[in-house]
């Protein structure tokens, strides 16, 4: 018995010993972490950030002395309350005007294409062949001038859905154009008939010699989503999926073609099959396909997918790469980004209070006066109600202070 005891007595004094050991090891290696976190950093830094030990480093403050030393307030921003505009964009209670195209300005006017739609929606729960599911269903591609941005005159039709049987014959949408060489190009969302809950985004390209048309359609989708996803069964359920595939399995969405280092760079949206709720939201993502020709064809990149967050792709050319405004979807939401490369995006600033949606950016901005200067004004869309949606204009200012009422600047 007394064997047992001294043995029993070991066993507990080796495990103790172990225990303490452990935690010796565990703090040293904090010890050692807030070392390391300290090289390179200067009192002015710990000052400015308010940090009072630096012995003691909390996550927070360890990720606030990795941000640039150059921390500024270049890209920083808000957003104004949307206002309506007038004449033929106004407001008409049974029509959907959404997804503004930027802006480019023609022969002393502004142009601007957009997804137009009538009557009301009925969902997925009816006769998805008859019925309208969403409000950008049975769309086709419109177009509008403008000569002070406020008043606008509803041209025409530019881009109609396709034939019964063709890759685009429910739907037209989401509409962004480009500029290059003499000829225009609109590049948008397109949904083949029957309209249900699985069914596969693509992107169409059109092409035109003049801003008021003809245009010239793709045969073919210049993009579409991965197809290395696999759904579970044959009910019409987007998340019952056996593999989701890449972020892009399900839709490629939000069209943008940005003419960039020599080549054509296509920005999208992916939604991904099983798309998740993630503690940013939806699971949204961005990617990029390149082309050494403006119709193609599209590769996408290896690197997709190029963002963590986003909604509508809103991406415009600054020193030397590309900036995007990330919007609405997940953890990066509410930023502006930019990458020296068009590919590898930094966050650049954090924005309060997005009012501006689906942006139409002016592209007659000066782009290269200061990072976020082609966001002084443009469009977006509202939502009036769940089923009709109008056209209307942002504006933003850079904030450099901040006051209390009465305290001088």
């Amino acid at each position: 018995m007394r064997k047992l005891t001294y043995v029993f007595i070991l066993v507990v004094s080796v495990l103790v010993l172990a225990c303490n050991n452990q935690n010796r090891t565990s703090l040293s290696k904090s010890d050692m972490d807030n070392r390391e976190s300290k090289v390179g950093v200067s009192d002015a830094q710990l000052e400015k950030l308010g940090i009072t030990d630096p012995n003691h480093l909390s996550a927070a403050s360890k990720r606030a002395l990795q941000w640039p030393t150059d921390l500024g307030n270049d890209w920083f921003i808000e957003f104004g309350p949307l206002q309506p505009l007038k004449g033929d964009l106004a407001y008409e209670e049974g029509v959907v005007r959404r997804d503004p195209s930027a802006m480019i300005r023609e022969n002393g006017k502004y142009y601007v294409w957009y997804s137009k739609s009538t009557g009301p929606t009925q969902g997925f729960g009816g006769d998805i062949e008859n019925d309208k599911v969403f409000p950008w269903d049975r769309c086709d591609i419109w177009y509008a001038t403008s000569e002070d941005g406020w008043t606008w005159k509803e041209e025409g039709l530019a881009v109609p859905r396709g034939e019964k049987g063709e890759y685009d014959d429910r739907s037209v949408f989401t509409v962004e154009v480009m500029k290059h060489e003499g000829m225009y190009y609109l590049c948008y969302q397109t949904v083949k008939s029957p309209y249900n809950v699985r069914v596969k985004n693509q992107i169409g390209l059109a092409w035109s010699n003049s801003p008021n048309g003809p245009w010239t359609k793709s045969k073919e989708p210049i993009l579409s989503p991965a197809d290395n996803g696999v759904w579970k069964g044959e009910e019409q359920n987007r998340f019952l999926v056996e593999k989701k595939g890449d972020f892009d399995s399900h839709k490629v969405h939000d069209p943008c073609i940005l003419p960039y280092n020599g080549k054509f760079y296509l920005y999208y949206k992916g939604e991904q099959m099983g798309e998740e709720i993630t503690f940013g939201g939806r699971q949204i993502r961005h990617g990029v396909a390149i082309a050494d020709n403006p119709k193609g064809p599209y590769v996408k990149s290896p690197y997709n997918p190029i963002s963590n967050s986003g909604h509508e792709i809103c991406v415009w050319p600054y020193n030397g790469g590309i900036a995007s405004l990330i919007t609405t979807d997940g953890p990066e939401k509410n930023t502006i980004q930019w990458a020296a490369d068009g590919i590898n995006f930094e966050i650049m600033s954090v924005i309060p209070g997005v009012r501006a949606h689906a942006i139409g950016l002016n592209r007659d901005a000066d782009t290269e006066k200061e990072p976020t200067e082609i966001l002084r004004w443009g469009l977006s869309h509202i939502y009036n109600n769940g089923d009709y949606q109008s056209i209307m204009r942002f504006s933003s200012r850079r904030k450099t202070t901040h006051t209390a009422k009465g305290e001088s600047k």
